[in-house]
């Protein structure tokens, strides 16, 4: 079974200041910011909506086809998803550019200051789906506006059905792009806040947003689950206690590999709910987004533990 995954691949690069920031940043007659840091330690690693997803639904036995437009700088990249296993037949090379990425200096309080560079991200519309065959299902992730909009527009031509599952890009939108996804997706992904922008976007209801897709799933807090509107049927997915709480990144498109592989699967939302949870709550006990692994045996048996009952998938 594969599933089409349109978004982003990025280096992620995390630097940690063994200060408080508010120590770094120095009087400036001119009121100009002016902030110094030394970062002793430094790590680069791989993320990207697309990458992340494929990435938990590769682990879960599935067949994950990233769809995304990358750098020259691929290279290392485009190695550990071969390692993987994880096809790289739908990428794009734009040669002029590097791959997007992001850079993040934390503090020791837990604060942050990102920069993103999207670099080859910007010219995901020229990525077609034109030559796309075999796919079940497909997933809108977080990309660039313009490749979020042609791809979902090309998907709903195409008859695929798809997750919107749009992250924290779903700023970049108004209440009329917002409307066009509702009409063409089959299943909206949102988190809390993403909800309240859609909400307050649009100007529609959890249940009316439910009753124009098949459904709508709102992840929680990661140790509350996830809030699940299915047309005329509402579910409140329980949480599974995470052993640690080390890194949240990534946590939603573990939760989306989750979702694709009930979907994929036929299984039913209660359990379908409980899967992705449990994908998410495994996600947030590793630094990082693709430095977790997955045992089936495992899963299972924590899956059982966490909500009463065998997952007999």
């Amino acid at each position: 079974m594969s599933a089409l995954i349109c978004g982003s691949l990025t280096y992620d690069t995390i630097m940690e200041f063994q200060d408080k920031f508010k120590h770094a940043i120095f009087p400036d007659p001119t009121q100009r910011l002016n902030a110094y840091f030394t970062v002793p330690d430094l790590r680069r690693q791989f993320g990207g909506s697309a990458g992340n997803i494929s990435y938990n639904l590769k682990m879960l036995g599935l067949e994950p086809l990233p769809l995304a437009t990358v750098g020259m700088d691929f290279g290392p990249y485009a190695e550990w998803l071969d390692s993987c296993e994880i096809k790289l037949d739908h990428l794009l090379t734009i040669e002029h550019c590097y791959t997007a990425q992001t850079f993040i200096t934390l503090d020791v309080d837990g604060n942050q200051i990102s920069a993103f560079h999207p670099g080859a991200m910007s010219f995901s519309f020229t990525n077609s789906l034109s030559q796309i065959q075999n796919i079940q299902l497909a997933t809108i992730a977080y990309d660039s506006r313009e490749g979020m909009i042609t791809h979902a527009l090309q998907l709903a031509e195409l008859g695929i059905p798809f997750v919107f599952a749009p992250a924290q890009s779903i700023t970049e939108f108004d209440g009329d792009d917002l409307l066009s996804f509702i009409e063409q997706a089959n299943w909206i992904l949102v988190n809390q806040l993403e909800w309240q922008w859609l909400a307050q976007q649009t100007h529609l209801t959890s249940q009316q947003v439910a009753q124009r897709v098949q459904a709508l799933v709102i992840i929680q807090p990661v140790e509350a689950g996830a809030l699940i509107y299915a047309q005329d049927t509402y579910y409140q997915i329980p949480g599974a206690n995470a052993q640690a709480t080390h890194d949240i990144a990534g946590c939603e498109d573990a939760f989306c590999a989750g979702l694709l592989y009930g979907l994929l699967k036929d299984i039913d939302w209660e359990t379908t709910g409980r899967i992705a949870t449990l994908m998410s709550t495994i996600k947030i006990e590793h630094h990082g987004t693709q430095n977790h692994q997955l045992n089936w045996d495992n899963f299972k048996t924590r899956f059982k533990k966490h909500f009463g009952y065998a997952l007999l998938v």
